[in-house]
């Protein structure tokens, strides 16, 4: 996978080994999508980076400065994302916070990926994954930079007809997809998990909400999932993405699904869905 990379305004792919983000995961990261230059969903992206630099104490990069450094990097790809990276920067060795950290910021861009018409039309195949999602409320809704449940969850299976799996915390309630934000439409409302003890809050959960004041943020479990008359997954990169199977429930995406890939298409969001 190419990449065009700035490290801290410098075109190059050196970072150095002493870099707190790489020894212990100290930093966040934002993913976020691009469609000719323009960003729908920054302002949101830029609160979730300013709330998870407050809460991990690291000092927030300039957003003009992020902003400049994302058109530069995306410059000539019509559909990109571009990775925002800011670690608390070079320390010493320890656990220590250093007494006057110097930020480093990555700023990359690739191309999009392309889900495909039909999985906008139909809907895409989960499964359950056996990982659970450890609590820690003061990590809760950040994206920090530790993904390791993530990526041992994905491990999980290696079969191309399923897309996403399923994460639940040590209670069984769930939480997202490994990739995702999830949400359901059960008797006629519209629920998403509630992300009070782990998970990431995502920049499109946070549209979806807006757009739908109505929503529920609550606690959801398996068997709830069961009775849901319809079920999407929600992506600052991918979009709204309707699921047609979990396991062996299986599901058809409905109005509320419909309405908010309308609504993507309408925020400039470019999918083969819009047409």
């Amino acid at each position: 996978m190419s990449a065009r990379l700035l490290v801290n305004g410098v075109a190059t792919e050196q970072v150095s080994a002493l870099d707190r983000g790489f020894s212990y995961g100290d930093g966040l990261f934002e993913s976020i999508r691009l469609v000719d230059g323009q960003a729908p969903l920054w302002p949101r992206h830029m609160q979730r980076l300013a709330d998870g630099c407050s809460r991990l104490r690291i000092p927030l990069p300039d957003p003009l400065q992020l902003w400049s450094e994302a058109r530069r990097v995306s410059a000539g790809i019509a559909q990109a994302v571009v990775r925002i990276t800011v670690t608390r920067g070079i320390g010493e060795r320890g656990y220590a916070l250093p007494v006057s950290p110097q930020p480093s910021r990555m700023v990359a861009a690739f191309a999009a990926p392309m889900p495909g018409n039909d999985v906008y039309s139909h809907g895409l195949r989960m499964r359950v994954c056996e990982l659970r999602l450890a609590e820690q409320p003061l990590l809760a809704g950040i994206k920090h930079l530790n993904r390791l449940e993530q990526v041992l969850a994905r491990a999980e299976w290696n079969d191309p007809a399923i897309a996403e799996g399923l994460l639940r915390d040590g209670h069984g309630r769930v939480i997202s997809a490994t990739m995702a934000n999830l949400f359901a439409v059960i008797d006629g409302v519209l629920l998403t998990p509630a992300l009070d003890g782990c998970g990431v809050a995502g920049a499109a959960r946070a549209e979806v909400l807006a757009v739908h004041p109505q929503a529920r943020v609550t606690e959801l479990n398996l068997q709830a999932l069961s009775m849901a008359s319809e079920i999407f997954l929600s992506s600052s990169v991918r979009g709204i993405l309707p699921v047609q199977s979990l396991d062996d429930w299986r599901y058809a995406p409905g109005i509320v699904t419909r309405q908010l890939q309308q609504h993507w298409c309408n925020l400039g969001f470019s999918t083969e869905w819009c047409g």
